[in-house]
């Protein structure tokens, strides 16, 4: 067996000490690698959830628009053939102008639409004023801080 003949260790020794060394570090992570870990996992998870919930938020928003311009363009088509607008929204399903009322995605209900009621007609003042307009019967705010109920 040789010896080092500067610390007279033999260089069999010196092995097994970085042996046990490597075998002593291979069992497992330590306390503060797992803590670090766990941190960075909350963190994207956090995220992750941030996006998930304003997308949802984003894809709901889409889906009141989309109602919102359908159920405008029925009425308008309703005015457009009877001279008048249609007494209450139930009326556009009725006459075949919508298959349903729409659920408001926010209420999720179809009967909380707001309906704005047409001005009185000057010419025909017994006439019943209609539904000009509706809005979400959301009290809730947008993403861009408005209010669902004022969207036009």
């Amino acid at each position: 067996m040789e010896r080092n003949t500067v610390t007279g260790n033999s260089a069999a020794s010196k092995s097994g000490r970085s042996l046990r060394r490597f075998q002593a570090r291979e069992g497992g992570f330590t306390l503060i690698e797992l803590m670090i870990v766990m941190a960075l996992i909350v963190i994207l998870a956090g995220i992750g959830m941030t996006i998930y919930t304003n997308s949802v938020t984003r894809a709901k928003e889409s889906v009141l628009k989309e109602d919102l311009f359908r159920m405008r363009d029925a009425i308008d088509q309703y005015y457009s053939d009877k001279g008048k607008y249609p007494g209450t929204l139930q009326d556009l399903v009725q006459e075949k102008y919508i298959r349903t009322i729409p659920v408001d995605p926010f209420t999720h209900s179809a009967d909380t639409w707001r309906e704005i009621p047409s001005e009185p007609d000057l010419n025909n003042p017994t006439a019943q004023p209609g539904v000009y307009d509706v809005r979400s019967g959301s009290d809730m705010k947008a993403i861009d801080g408005t209010n669902y109920s004022d969207w036009n």
